[in-house]
């Protein structure tokens, strides 16, 4: 396994102290390996999430351009919007 020296704030060199202490980790490696892990399940999951995003805007704009969409006057929209949390709730339950 190949070494790599990194260099560490106090703050972060007490943390792995501490962690190491508690018998949670047997060495510093293991809590950075950890870390590196939990970095590595976030961008996973902010990927996943800006990939179901880019899915729905597109989605949305070709519903547009096919003329299935609904417009809603300024003072109409909040009512709008929560007509569409109510009908969401639903169907989370009926899911469910």
């Amino acid at each position: 396994m190949p070494t790599r020296n990194v260099v560490l704030s106090d703050h972060q060199h007490d943390l792995v102290e501490t962690l190491v202490q508690s018998g949670r980790y047997q060495n510093a490696s293991e809590v950075l390996r950890e870390g590196l892990r939990l970095i590595e399940e976030r961008e996973r999951v902010e990927a996943a999430k800006l990939k179901a995003l880019q899915q729905a805007a597109r989605q949305g704009w070709e519903d547009v351009a096919a003329g299935r969409h609904t417009d809603v006057a300024n003072d109409q929209l909040e009512d709008f919007i929560g007509q569409l949390g109510q009908r969401a709730a639903r169907q989370v339950q009926t899911a469910g």
